[in-house]
């Protein structure tokens, strides 16, 4: 563990203070690719941005309130990788929907993992208050969504929700449910593609559903 001399003065300005927060942030997703939340402590997230824990606690005060910042962040840059893509692209069928929400989701296992955490344990135990501040900003920043999106409002919300139920149950089926291969009898390793081709199967399904429903409504 790193000597009192040896951690960094404390950050006055807002430059520092917010690179401070990001050094914080960077630690505690470092840690998470090789230990559990549950195992994962502020101490060790202290010692792997080599801050002294008192440090650590003027930027979050519990590893619940750590977690849902670590959430926000990569929220806010899903919604603004999709949000650029419907704007390049102004799909208007529900495969070129479909193609649009799969590429802005590639590479976001830490999203994933991040909302079965929400559902699990951060909003049950971040203070009342952060938790609905939470969701205040989630719902202003999904309806940037909306206003690029073929479809009514309702019909695109219906869509998100349907899209975040499909991430995390996926990613909890990576997680626990892999499988058995029957050759060998251990856990299958999933091949390359495979989450990809299984999510995208769910989700054109729900996306043309969705599509006629709203179809069927403007034609009233």
């Amino acid at each position: 563990m790193p000597s009192e001399t040896n951690r960094p003065a404390r950050a006055r300005s807002a430059e520092e203070k917010n690179q401070r927060r990001d050094d914080i942030l960077r630690a505690a997703e470092r840690l998470w690719t090789t230990t559990t939340y549950a195992e994962l402590s502020m101490n060790q997230v202290a010692r792997e941005a080599k801050l002294a824990k008192g440090t650590l606690y003027l930027y979050f005060d519990t590893k619940e309130e750590l977690f849902l910042a670590l959430l926000t962040e990569h929220l806010q840059a899903w919604i603004t990788r999709t949000s650029d893509l419907l704007i390049e692209r102004q799909p208007r069928t529900p495969q070129q929907i479909t193609e649009v929400l799969l590429d802005s989701a590639d590479a976001l296992t830490p999203l994933r993992r991040l909302l079965v955490l929400l559902g699990t344990v951060l909003e049950r135990n971040v203070r009342p208050e952060l938790g609905l501040e939470f969701r205040r900003e989630l719902d202003s920043q999904l309806h940037r969504l909306v206003a690029h999106m073929p479809f009514s409002a309702p019909i695109t919300l219906r869509l998100l929700r349907h899209l975040y139920a499909l991430a995390i149950g996926w990613q909890q089926f990576r997680e626990s449910l892999p499988g058995l291969d029957p050759k060998t009898g251990q856990p299958r390793e999933e091949m390359p593609g495979e989450y990809r081709a299984e999510f995208e199967l769910a989700l054109r399904g729900i996306i043309e559903q969705l599509a006629a429903q709203d179809a069927r409504a403007a034609a009233v």
